[in-house]
């Protein structure tokens, strides 16, 4: 009877023991996120970016009757950089989403070519674009971690545009005698155009993403108004010589950068493990 009572105790202090340890057991792991694109993003984009496009010069010499239009070739370039907001939504496997972005920029070019009214002048041109911004739309295809998309809409940029020109009239205005001159302007001017581009986003977590894209934009015509060849001094007859500038501007640019996205708005699925 004694021995069945002790055999009878010390399963009871097994048992006991076993649950006890079982209750000190670390907790299964937590259920593994699947990746998803969709959620809000931020991040920053660093890039180049090249435009085509020629300066052109239209202008009127009243003494002598002429008018001209000139070319000058030059392409503005530089570095540009800033920041991005947006959201995606995934579907199966297409990307639907908006983003907008802002860039600082160096982009910049100066150029300098003959002024064919007058004998030995010159006129020399800068421009730069100092920020440029976008408001897209986007629509991708995603391999699990791997987006491939397309973008496009509206971009808007600030450029600012220096012209100067001078030289001597001797020996074309014997109104004047042959006289030095010198006229400058300049103005600037905010630009709404468009642009469309495509590029690839990876995910490296669940959070963190990079990503290279290419765009090409439209800003149109910019156009500065008629300038008086005020640095006639000498010459007041010559103080309503005109001087109209007006450059198309089409740039292309390439740029990587990096994402970090929220889910607090679309918390992504998942799926158990044992």
């Amino acid at each position: 009877m004694r021995r069945h009572f002790i055999l009878a105790s010390l399963g009871a202090i097994t048992l006991t023991g076993s649950a006890f340890a079982a209750d000190l057991a670390p907790p299964p792991p937590p259920p593994v996120p699947l990746f998803t694109w969709t959620g809000v993003y931020v991040g920053g984009q660093v890039g180049y970016a090249w435009d085509s496009g020629n300066l052109n010069y239209t202008g009127f010499d009243p003494v002598s009757g002429l008018g001209f239009t000139t070319g000058l070739g030059g392409s503005p370039n530089g570095v540009l950089g800033g920041g991005h907001v947006g959201y995606n939504y995934q579907l199966n496997q297409f990307v639907f989403g908006l983003e907008g972005s802002v860039d600082g920029t160096s982009i910049t070019n100066t150029v300098t070519g003959a002024f064919p009214a007058f004998g030995g002048s010159a006129i020399t041109a800068s421009t730069n674009s100092d920020i440029q911004g976008s408001v897209r739309g986007h629509i991708g295809f995603a391999w699990d971690r791997a987006l491939i998309y397309a973008t496009g809409g509206v971009a808007f940029g600030g450029f600012n545009t220096n012209y100067a020109f001078a030289g001597n009239t001797s020996g074309i205005h014997a109104i004047d005698g042959g006289h030095s001159f010198y006229a400058s302007n300049s103005y600037s001017n905010t630009r709404v155009g468009w642009t469309v581009g495509g590029g690839i986003d990876f995910a490296i977590t669940n959070y963190w993403s990079v990503f290279a894209e290419y765009r090409y934009t439209d800003w149109g015509s910019i156009s500065a108004p008629g300038l008086a060849a005020a640095g006639f001094l000498s010459a007041p007859a010559l103080t309503s010589a005109a001087l109209n500038v007006n450059r198309t501007l089409n740039q292309n640019q390439v740029q990587v950068g990096f994402s970090y996205k929220f889910d607090t708005f679309a918390p992504p699925p998942v799926v158990a493990k044992y």
